[in-house]
C-alpha cells in the first residue's frame, strides 16, 4: 500500500484522550468504519501481504477484529472464524486465558472451527502489549490450525506487542502509533 493512502487512513482514526482510563489514548476506528472509502482501502491494505498465501480461514477477535477479520475473509475468498468472549458460543469450545495489561480475559472457539491443518490468518483492530494476539495463536494451535500470520489496523508500538509475536509467523500492521 502507498504511503499516501496509509496516511489518509490515519486521518480517519479518532485519537480520544483519557480514555477509558487517565493516561489512555485511545485510537477510535469508528470514523474508519464509517467511511465507505477508506474502510474498503483499509480492507484492500490488509490484504495485501496475505494474496497467495492460501490462506482458508480468517480468525477474528472480539469485536472490532469481527469487522475487519469478516471483511477481509470476504477480500482472500476465505471463510470467517470468530474468536469470542466467554459464554458467547454454544459448546463445545476450546478456551485460552490470556493476561491484559489491565487485568485477565479468555478467548473461545468453537471446538470445530478450523479442519487440521487449515492456514489461518488472524485480525484484530488493535495490537498493544499482544496478550490478545498471543491467546488467538494459541487458539489456533489448539485448533489444528496452520498460523500464515497476523494483521492489525493499528500497532501501539510503544506498549512493545510485537515483541510477543517475535519468532512466529508474519505480523502486519497498517499504521503505528
Amino acid at each position: 500500500m502507498q504511503d499516501r493512502a496509509v496516511l489518509n487512513l490515519a486521518a480517519l482514526i479518532r485519537a480520544v484522550p483519557d480514555f477509558p482510563t487517565p493516561g489512555v489514548m485511545f485510537r477510535d476506528v469508528t470514523p474508519l468504519l464509517a467511511d465507505a472509502g477508506g474502510f474498503a482501502r483499509c480492507i484492500d491494505a490488509l490484504a495485501e501481504p496475505w494474496q497467495g498465501s492460501r490462506v482458508q480461514a480468517v480468525c477474528g477477535i472480539e469485536a472490532r477484529g469481527f469487522i475487519f477479520g469478516a471483511a477481509l475473509a470476504q477480500k482472500l475468498h476465505a471463510g470467517f472464524v470468530p474468536l469470542r468472549k466467554p459464554g458467547k458460543l454454544p459448546p463445545p469450545v476450546v478456551t485460552v486465558n490470556y493476561q491484559l495489561e489491565y487485568g485477565s480475559d479468555r478467548l473461545e472457539a468453537q471446538s470445530d472451527a478450523l479442519k487440521p491443518a487449515e492456514r489461518v490468518l488472524i485480525v484484530d483492530d488493535v495490537l498493544a502489549t499482544g496478550g490478545t494476539l498471543a491467546a488467538a495463536r494459541a487458539l489456533i494451535d489448539q485448533l489444528g490450525g496452520e498460523l500464515v500470520g497476523a494483521s492489525v489496523v493499528i500497532e501501539l508500538a510503544a506498549l512493545q506487542g510485537r515483541a510477543r509475536w517475535q519468532g512466529h509467523q508474519p505480523l502486519h500492521s497498517l499504521l503505528r502509533y
